[in-house]
């Protein structure tokens, strides 16, 4: 199974999920149903701490580009603003973040044969 196909459209269009951890959502922009291979808007409304969430680990890569906005890796004590990217291969430990401000991420979740 795939991604269905999607000519451009407005990331608004897409329903808006809340996570657990206050102040922080998703928008799918797709994804294939029963895995974590994704493409999404994850949005930090100001002030969202994801500590509750600890550092994340998982077995999928995840490629993304800060939109707006900025975090902070709170084990790295280092802020990310706009314009910055990231290639996270399975097993790279990452986060947990803080937003002062609000930050909005475009990312894209996979999995790769011979990761």
């Amino acid at each position: 199974m795939s991604k269905k196909e999607l000519e451009f459209t407005n990331y608004r269009n897409f329903e808006v999920e809340h996570f657990p951890v206050k102040g922080l959502s998703q928008r799918v922009i797709a994804a294939i149903p029963g895995s974590e291979v994704a493409t999404r808007i994850l949005q930090f409304e100001p002030g969202t701490d994801t500590s509750p969430n600890g550092v994340q680990i998982h077995d999928f890569w995840e490629e993304l580009y800060i939109i707006e906005g900025s975090i902070i890796d709170l084990e790295l004590n280092e802020e990310f603003k706009a314009g910055a990217v990231a290639t996270r291969p399975p097993g790279m430990k990452h986060g947990p973040w803080k937003s002062q401000d609000g930050c909005k991420i475009f990312e894209v979740r996979y999995y790769s044969k011979g990761q």
